[in-house]
C-alpha cells in the first residue's frame, strides 16, 4: 500500500532544466565521470531488463529495470559513487602535497603509493556504500575506516572487511554514524568520503554523485523504444542517487523530461517530510525499515534542491511488499534483487493499484517506466530470508 503521496506542484515538469541545477553536477563532471569509470578494470554496463509480465499485469506500456546487481565486484550502485570519489580526492591531496599536476589515471596505476598509504578515508554506511569506499581504498592504495550503525547486519560488515578495511560499530542509526565518522576524522586527520553532505562538506559528495549518473546515461543509452520513459521511479534515502538521476535526465530531455516519482519507506521518509514542509526537515528514525540502504532520516544538503525542483512525486511505502517481490523477480525473471533495490518496484505497484494514486502520476496504457534496480544480494544471509 502507498501510506502517504506527495504531489509537489513546484516541480519543473514541462520547463527545461535550470541553470543553477545544471551546476549542481556539471555536464563536464559527468562526462569525465563517465570516462574514468568505464575505464576501470572490469568495467561493463549493467543490463536493462524488461518486465513485461508486470508491465502487463499493471496495465502500462512498458516496465524497464536497471539492473545493478552485476555492478563490479560490489553488487549495487553505490560503486559508481564511493570509490569514484576516494580517486577524485586522493587526486586532490598527491596535487597539494607535490604541487604538481596528479590526474585520476595517475591515481588508477598507483603511481603514488607512498602518499597513497598515508591518507585514511573514513565513511558511514548501511552497507553498500561503506563497501564501496573500501574497496575504492583497496584498489587505490590508502588505509580506510567504516562507520556502521548497530543494526547493519553481520553479513555487510564482513563485505567492508574483506575489503581490508576496519569497521567500527555506532550505537544508534545510520545519522549517528555519519556525525561518529565525522568526529573520528576531525580528531585523526582523515578524510570524510561520505554520500551525503552537510554545510561545508559538499565537494566529494559532488563526486559520489557525479559517479551515480553513469547508471542513468547507461540506461538511456540502452533504452530500446523509440519513445523515451514516461515515469522514473527512484529510491529515497538520502536523495543523492535521486538527484543525480534527476540532473542527468532533466538534462539530456530537457522539456520533455520524465515524470519522476520517489519511494522512501515510511519510517525513513525524510525527503517527503521535507517536500511537503518546503524545507529541509529531519526524520528520528525509531524502526528501522527492512530497506537498510535507505533508512536515511537527513536530506543531503547538496541534493535538496535538486530533488525541490525535480521531483514531482513522493510515496511511502511499508515493508510488506519487498520480500514478495524479490521472490517475484527471481522465479520470473532470474534477476537478483537487494531489498532496497525493489523499493522503486513496490511503489510503482502499489500506485497502480491504487486508482486515484495512479491517476494523478498519470499511470496509464501509454506510460513507459523506467526503474533502478540498485543492488544484487548484498548479504546474501538477508536476501535468503526474505526470498524464502
Amino acid at each position: 500500500m502507498i501510506r502517504r503521496h506527495f504531489w509537489n506542484d513546484q516541480a519543473g515538469l514541462g520547463q527545461g532544466c535550470p541553470e543553477s541545477l545544471e551546476k549542481v553536477i556539471p555536464v563536464a563532471a559527468r562526462r569525465q565521470a563517465r570516462t574514468v569509470i568505464g575505464g576501470w578494470s572490469g568495467y561493463q554496463p549493467t543490463e536493462l531488463r524488461s518486465l513485461g509480465a508486470i508491465a502487463e499485469q499493471l496495465e502500462l506500456g512498458a516496465v524497464f529495470y536497471k539492473d545493478e546487481e552485476s555492478r563490479f565486484e560490489i553488487s549495487s550502485f553505490k560503486a559508481l559513487g564511493g570509490a569514484y570519489a576516494v580517486q577524485c580526492l586522493l587526486r586532490d591531496v598527491f596535487e597539494e602535497v607535490t604541487g604538481r599536476s596528479v590526474t585520476l589515471e595517475d591515481v588508477e596505476r598507483n603511481h603514488h603509493p607512498d602518499l597513497a598509504a598515508d591518507v585514511t578515508v573514513v565513511t558511514a554506511t548501511d552497507g553498500n556504500h561503506g563497501r564501496s569506499v573500501a574497496w575504492g581504498a583497496e584498489r587505490f592504495g590508502c588505509g580506510c575506516v567504516i562507520h556502521m550503525h548497530e543494526q547493519v547486519s553481520l553479513g555487510r560488515q564482513a563485505a567492508v572487511e574483506a575489503f581490508g578495511a576496519t569497521v567500527r560499530r555506532v550505537p544508534g542509526n545510520y545519522d549517528d554514524s555519519v556525525r561518529a565518522a565525522a568526529r573520528d576524522a576531525a580528531l585523526n586527520g582523515w578524510f570524510v568520503v561520505s554520500d551525503t553532505s552537510w554545510p561545508g562538506y559538499e565537494d566529494i559528495p559532488r563526486s559520489v554523485m557525479a559517479g551515480y549518473t553513469v547508471m542513468s546515461s547507461e540506461a538511456m543509452e540502452q533504452w530500446p523504444l523509440d519513445a523515451p520513459p514516461t515515469h522514473v521511479f527512484l529510491q529515497g534515502g538520502c536523495g543523492g542517487m535521486a538527484a543525480a538521476i534527476g540532473i542527468d535526465l532533466w538534462s539530456r530531455s530537457g522539456e520533455d523530461r520524465p515524470r519522476i516519482v520517489i519511494v522512501e519507506p515510511e519510517p525513513a521518509a525524510c525527503l517527503y517530510e521535507s517536500a511537503t514542509a518546503g524545507e529541509l526537515r529531519m526524520v528520528d528514525i525509531t524502526t528501522e525499515t527492512v530497506m537498510a540502504g535507505l533508512s536515511c532520516g537527513e536530506v543531503s544538503l547538496v541534493a535538496w534542491p535538486v530533488i525541490a525542483a525535480a521531483v514531482d512525486d513522493f510515496l511511502t511505502i511499508g515493508d510488506e511488499s519487498i520480500g514478495p517481490l524479490m521472490r517475484r523477480l527471481a522465479r520470473e525473471s532470474s534477476i537478483v534483487a537487494g531489498e532496497s533495490a525493489v523499493a522503486g518496484l513496490a511503489g510503482l505497484m502499489a500506485a497502480a493499484a491504487d486508482s486515484d494514486v495512479a491517476r494523478r502520476l498519470g499511470l496509464s496504457a501509454e506510460s513507459r517506466v523506467l526503474l533502478f534496480g540498485t543492488e544484487g544480494a548484498t548479504d546474501p544471509e538477508v536476501y535468503r530470508r526474505l526470498v524464502d
